[in-house]
């Protein structure tokens, strides 16, 4: 690699290996041909493992050293993001993956079989078939007639693209310009180049209250402290722990706060179709911040988030937090006003918000 500055360490390379879609294969025969292949391979065994058809190509570099590699791209950075006149800083921001190896025929039973089974879980995690063994009936005749092969994991050289090459007002500006472009993509993109470049002053719309971050893009490990937080919200009596987990997953924003030492302390998400209306739902701060306007801060971030600032009508219900929410501009609805009835909520917008951050 060119610049080491962009090395990932090699458990998150074989991690990106791991949940790639695809990968390419490519290697050259004997006789100085090139081959490229898009296949569907898994980790096993030490080895980037694959099945295939035993004929064409891919029979003609088993033996050969071959190239297996998988990117992932997470967003175009466009050079007026860092210059407003040349057009040189325009880039694209990506996690790659290369494994060198030698192509190796799998001719253990056992191993093929652990090579189809593997990739059976991995493509068709739900199950709804006969497990794959080197002594089912029902595979014998497959395991002998398929190619599996493997590219051992002689070497693997991981890449991160987050703008390391940068200084951190170049990347202020690139930060706030995905903010407010809200592309699919920027939002994580975004957090990721504030988590690979720690000198870059996290912008104040990110920033809470007494030392809290403001995460605009949380990752999965964040999902089970926000589970956590809103098992016990009156609007959640009832729903599945899985369910509450996939309307996370699905939603179209979600932030979260964290305190110093990085634990959760407030959450918020939202449902939006971009253009006419969000829903706003799961807002919960932990009782201990409560009061100190760490609320107000995670609902200024979730409502500036691109998937929901251009929106025109912003709604959610509540039963005790009506004055808060009207603080922020929403007005109740119609509605009778009994005590623990839900009210509706609405911010009506006739423009879209301008980004503030």
């Amino acid at each position: 690699m060119r610049k080491e500055i962009y090395r990932m360490p090699e458990a998150e390379a074989l991690a990106l290996l791991a949940r790639a879609p695809a990968v390419h294969l490519a290697g050259v025969t004997e006789d100085g041909r090139p081959v490229l292949r898009s296949l569907h391979g898994v980790l096993v065994d030490g080895a980037v493992a694959f099945h295939g058809a035993p004929a064409g190509e891919k029979l003609d570099i088993v033996g050969r050293p071959a190239v297996v590699s998988y990117e992932e791209v997470l967003c175009e950075v466009p050079s007026y993001f860092i210059d407003p006149v040349r057009a040189c800083p325009a880039t694209t921001y990506y996690r790659s993956v290369q494994v060198h190896g030698t192509v190796e025929r799998v001719k253990d039973p056992a191993a093929r079989a652990r090579v189809l089974a593997a990739l059976m879980a991995r493509f068709q995690p739900e199950g709804g078939h006969v497990p794959i063994t080197a002594e089912e009936p029902l595979y014998r005749k497959a395991l002998e007639g398929l190619l599996v092969a493997r590219v051992p994991l002689e070497r693997v050289d991981g890449k991160l693209k987050l703008g390391q090459n940068r200084g951190p007002e170049e990347l202020t500006r690139v930060v706030r310009g995905l903010w407010e472009r809200g592309a699919p993509g920027d939002v994580a993109a975004l957090e990721a180049v504030l988590a690979v470049n720690p000198a870059v002053p996290r912008p104040g719309l990110f920033l809470g209250p007494d030392g809290t971050r403001l995460l605009p893009a949380p990752s999965e490990a964040h999902l089970g402290p926000a589970l956590a937080l809103l098992k016990d919200a009156y609007w959640n009596q009832g729903v599945p722990e899985a369910v509450l987990r996939r309307a996370h997953l699905h939603s179209d924003a979600w932030v979260v706060a964290v305190d110093e030492s990085g634990t959760l302390v407030a959450t918020a998400r939202a449902v939006s179709d971009r253009a006419k209306v969000a829903w706003l739902y799961d807002v919960m701060v932990h009782p201990s911040w409560r009061g100190r306007a760490l609320g107000e801060a995670v609902m200024k971030l979730l409502l500036d988030h691109p998937a929901v600032r251009g929106v025109t009508t912003v709604r959610l219900q509540t039963v005790d937090a009506v004055g808060f929410y009207e603080r922020l501009g929403f007005r109740p609805g119609n509605g009778p006003k009994r005590p623990w009835t839900r009210v509706d909520m609405t911010l009506s917008r006739a423009e879209a918000i301008t980004p503030t951050c």
